[in-house]
């Protein structure tokens, strides 16, 4: 028994095929304004509300809950104010696409400003687009060893 695609079925797949797409370009645009730490470029990224998560962190001045467009891109900021840029490492291992979701998943490292000690440890992670903008920024790290980098 042989089953064949349907125009629905095709039609299908390539509309998720282009959603996918559409996500994986939105994502590459994030990183490429991250990298480049333009603001302006973030804003207009993220969605007017965010579900944010970063797991709260009192002894890390730049982890704190946020929800717009503006709060979200200013993490970034916030990130190079308090930690030495120079140092600052990122490397993605993984970027998946299913869909409105992207998940990156990798590791990094960098030094804090006030305390020169440094972090490491892997992160992951999880992106949702709708509407060509980021409605959802969960971020995974290794919450412990930067509180202890924060610490004096």
């Amino acid at each position: 028994m042989s089953v064949k695609p349907t125009a629905t079925t095709a039609s299908s797949a390539t509309t998720a095929s282009s959603v996918a797409e559409a996500t994986r370009a939105v994502v590459q645009e994030f990183l490429a304004a991250r990298m480049a730490g333009d603001t302006r470029r973030l804003v207009g990224l993220f969605a007017e509300e965010v579900d944010w998560l970063l797991a709260e962190n009192p002894a890390v001045p730049w982890i704190r809950p946020r929800s717009t467009a503006a709060e979200c891109a200013a993490q970034f900021t916030e990130l190079m104010e308090h930690t030495v840029p120079e140092d600052a490492r990122a490397s993605v291992e993984s970027f998946l696409v299913d869909g409105t979701d992207a998940v990156l998943m990798g590791h990094l490292s960098g030094t804090v400003r006030a305390t020169g000690k440094s972090f490491e440890g892997p992160f992951a992670l999880h992106l949702t687009v709708e509407d060509g903008r980021i409605t959802r920024h969960h971020l995974y790290e290794n919450s412990l060893s930067i509180a202890e980098a924060c610490t004096p």
